[in-house]
């Protein structure tokens, strides 16, 4: 049974709703020590007011003495009750912060994607910069409160000295909080918007950083950096935007409060001129004059962050609350078995059909690029099944009957792209720390000589995404990680396209048989992976249009001949 706290929230309103739901007792705790905070800052003027009004009729050392102490007491009762309430707060803050990133990254990690419609770089960016600001809201309230508590002090002081300066705290207060309050709404239009813009500038460079060397390959890097300039400076003017509405809000809201300050300085220097109030009650509406501009300035702000708050929680709200492309089933597929193809029609394939026998080596000779990475896109199941026409099976099962959980587990589709991630060499071969089959992946991948390179071995460290390996190196990396995974089935799209041909040819050899037994296709062009499997296909205008082993089409086949032999 699901919990309040786990169930998927559906609005930014939810969202905070949960957060201020988890941390009730820490907020009630802050809420009291800020409160006693505020409550002690008011106390310190209406003391000091009571120390010259006591001080002018009893000029007693003991008397002195003890305004000394109470004073000392508050002094005290400010510092302990500010360090400990803004620890509790801060705790709170940071751990419920920690608890969206989690859920928005689990969200982003699952294996059947959400449909969100944003990219990869724009989903970092709610997990990070609109989690910590919707859990700013748990500071933002009890700060709230003690700000409304110190004013309602002040206000109650003033007014016992004089009802008109009580009144004229509360009406400012009103007055400025009005004020403040349509500001801040178009603080929160504008900052979604920037938040928005900012995060599809680090979706751009994300993307531009991952394709930069085919980009500097054909040349359409300067293309490619121009259109981040748009986006990044589409980002940059909203951000200026944004700042200049943020220093409009602060300036007005300095303003009234300054205003507000200096009236009721005013209004009470009038009055102990006029003989309504005594010298003490004078220093005591004077120090509160310039008290309160803190609480109020915290006061003033907090409709602000109140803004932000809830447009972060709604960019959160577009991730936790997307449905996911696809509804897996729960099915399993039986061990061992084979893969099956049947009738499928999705971008560049025309109904295709081929099946690979358990145990077999098939590799397809794919004459187009795009059919290559349509299939491996099918089989990957980075296609929702309901979006193609036709099956695929493992094991005899539908890939639409089975789990997420249960393909993986039994077929593994490795991209020519893999990523590699920062760690070590091992690390990436396998990442679990399970696999019984790291020294013959190493062997069969031919990332030896890389290992040997290293005094370290396998726990030579990698840079993130593989930055200090070249791109035969990474590919083998990818490749040992794919044969250590020991799946039922295996799928590899052109494994070996950054390779030398000596090492080409190894590494089928390999494959073939570490692999012997398993079921494993290869997508590919090379004609050592080719020469290899037990036998080819040939995958021509979406379909499959000649089958038979690699040296039999060379022999027959001109076509295939002038399409794979270089």
């Amino acid at each position: 049974m699901t919990t309040p706290d786990t169930q998927r929230p559906r609005s930014g309103s939810d969202i905070l709703r949960t957060a201020l739901r988890r941390n009730v007792g820490a907020m009630a705790w802050g809420t009291v020590l800020m409160g006693l905070y505020q409550a002690g800052e008011t106390a310190f003027p209406i003391a000091l007011g009571l120390i010259v009004e006591h001080t002018m009729r009893d000029r007693s050392p003991g008397a002195l003495m003890l305004s000394i102490a109470a004073l000392a007491v508050i002094i005290t009762t400010v510092s302990l009750s500010w360090r400990f309430g803004m620890r509790i707060l801060q705790k709170a803050n940071t751990t419920e912060a920690h608890r969206w990133r989690v859920r928005v990254a689990d969200c982003g990690l699952q294996p059947v994607a959400r449909d969100v419609g944003l990219k990869s770089g724009e989903v970092l960016t709610i997990a990070t910069e609109d989690a910590d600001q919707t859990a700013d809201i748990i500071e933002v309230v009890p700060l709230l409160i003690s700000s409304l508590i110190a004013v309602l002090v002040a206000a109650v002081a003033l007014g016992l000295a004089d009802l008109r300066l009580g009144l004229l705290v509360i009406v400012g207060t009103v007055a400025i909080l009005s004020v403040l309050s349509v500001m801040s709404r178009r603080i929160g239009s504008s900052t979604r918007e920037q938040q928005a813009r900012v995060a599809r500038a680090g979706a751009k460079v994300a993307d531009l950083i991952t394709g930069l060397r085919p980009l500097h390959g054909f040349g359409g890097n300067h293309a490619a950096f121009g259109s981040y300039r748009r986006v990044s400076t589409e980002a940059k003017r909203q951000a200026v935007t944004v700042a200049g509405v943020n220093g409009a809000y602060a300036g007005t809201a300095a303003a009234l409060n300054s205003a507000l300050a200096v009236t009721v300085t005013l209004t009470a220097g009038w009055l102990a001129f006029d003989g309504r109030i005594t010298v003490g009650e004078l220093v005591m509406a004077v120090g509160l004059a310039q008290f309160i501009m803190e609480p109020l300035k915290m006061f003033s702000d907090m409709p602000k962050y109140v803004m932000m708050a809830r447009a972060s929680a709604e960019r959160m709200a577009l991730v936790l609350t997307a449905p996911p492309v696809a509804v897996p089933g729960t099915r399993r597929p039986a061990a061992g078995g084979g893969l099956e193809v049947d009738g499928i029609r999705h971008g560049a394939l025309r109904g295709l059909r081929f099946h690979v026998p358990a145990g077999g080596f098939t590799a397809i000779a794919a004459y187009r690029p795009r059919a290559a990475a349509d299939l491996a896109a099918v089989l990957a199941v980075k296609v929702p099944p309901h979006l193609y026409e036709g099956a695929v099976r493992v094991g005899g099962r539908e890939v639409a009957e089975l789990s997420v959980e249960a393909v993986r587990e039994h077929m593994l589709v490795n991209p020519y792209d893999a990523e590699i991630f920062a760690g070590t060499l091992r690390t990436n071969i396998d990442p679990s720390g399970r696999s019984r089959l790291v020294p013959e992946a190493v062997e069969a991948s031919m990332l030896t000589d890389v290992v040997a390179l290293h005094r370290e071995g396998l726990d030579h460290p990698v840079r993130d995404r593989g930055a200090n390996l070249s791109g035969g190196q990474r590919q083998r990396l990818s490749l040992a990680r794919a044969l250590a995974a020991d799946s039922d089935v295996l799928v590899l799209h052109d494994p070996t396209t950054a390779v030398d041909a000596v090492t080409e040819q190894l590494i089928a050899r390999n494959i073939a048989r570490l692999r012997r037994g398993r079921t494993t296709l290869v997508i590919t062009s090379s004609p050592a992976l080719l020469d290899a499997a037990d036998r080819v296909l040939v995958l021509d205008d979406g379909v499959i249009t000649a089958e038979d082993t690699h040296r039999n089409l060379l022999a027959t086949d001109q076509d295939y001949c002038l399409a794979v032999a270089r």
